[in-house]
């Protein structure tokens, strides 16, 4: 996916009101980003450090601009556009990139599913069975020993953890996938990799016990679980490399 405007760049200030970012201009001028990332966006920016973004030239927007990409703080960049890993897993799988999801013949996105008021991110039918893929946008790299964080910035293992704080909402969507694989559909779970220094995912259980004790469980109820990583540059971004996932 190439971006629909060209990416330009200043420094971080600061992040405010969950949707606001104050970003240095190269000419000394600040401005004001919107972020569509209400996450913690736990060590995927840094003071001082780059930060790119876009202008959607829409004068009826408060905030035009929109930030996209942050230098992380162990140096690496991550795409904080929480927009994003939907539009790119449905891309690779059209576009064949996803080898283990190509049994299908129709693509739908945000249809209403479950015992528990969901919407199924992506929904794959026409093929043998219907294919439930929930996706999570993985941006959070630490190390991590016994469990628990090493020192920010120590992140040699290349481990992305998901999710960057506690969620009921991940693990609504894992029951609901260990329900879909009960009434006879297939289930995944498919981590987005929207950061260039990961190269593994694991579930993050110094963050989220329960959350990691129901992926294990959604894995032996059947639920398949996926991360492919993402290129990222100033033109495009795009998923490219199947990751482990280690549980």
């Amino acid at each position: 996916m190439k971006f629909e405007f060209p990416l330009q760049k200043g420094k971080w200030i600061k992040r405010y009101k969950r949707f606001m970012v104050d970003l240095a201009l190269p000419n000394g001028e600040e401005l004001t980003v919107h972020s569509a990332n209400t996450g913690s966006m736990k060590n995927c920016f840094v003071e001082g450090g780059e930060a790119w973004f876009w202008d959607s030239q829409n004068e009826k927007r408060k905030y035009p601009h929109s930030l996209e990409l942050t230098e992380t703080s162990s140096g690496h960049v991550a795409c904080i556009n929480t927009s994003r890993p939907n539009y790119l897993v449905a891309e690779a799988i059209e576009n064949g990139t996803v080898k283990e999801l190509q049994d299908y013949q129709v693509l739908k996105t945000e249809v209403k599913y479950g015992d528990e008021n969901s919407r199924i991110d992506i929904l794959l039918s026409g093929g043998e069975k219907n294919i439930y893929v929930e996706v999570k946008n993985t941006t959070l790299l630490e190390k991590t020993s016994n469990g628990q964080p090493d020192e920010i910035g120590n992140t040699d293992e290349g481990v992305g953890y998901f999710p960057d704080s506690v969620s009921e909402r991940a693990s609504k969507h894992l029951r609901e996938l260990i329900r879909m694989v009960e009434l006879g559909h297939r289930g995944v779970i498919f981590f987005c990799v929207n950061h260039t220094g990961i190269k593994q995912v694991k579930p993050a259980d110094h963050i989220d016990t329960v959350y990691g004790q129901l992926l294990r469980q959604a894995k032996g109820a059947g639920v398949e679980i996926l991360a492919y990583a993402s290129h990222i540059d100033n033109n495009e971004i795009y998923l490219h490399q199947a990751l482990p996932v280690v549980l």
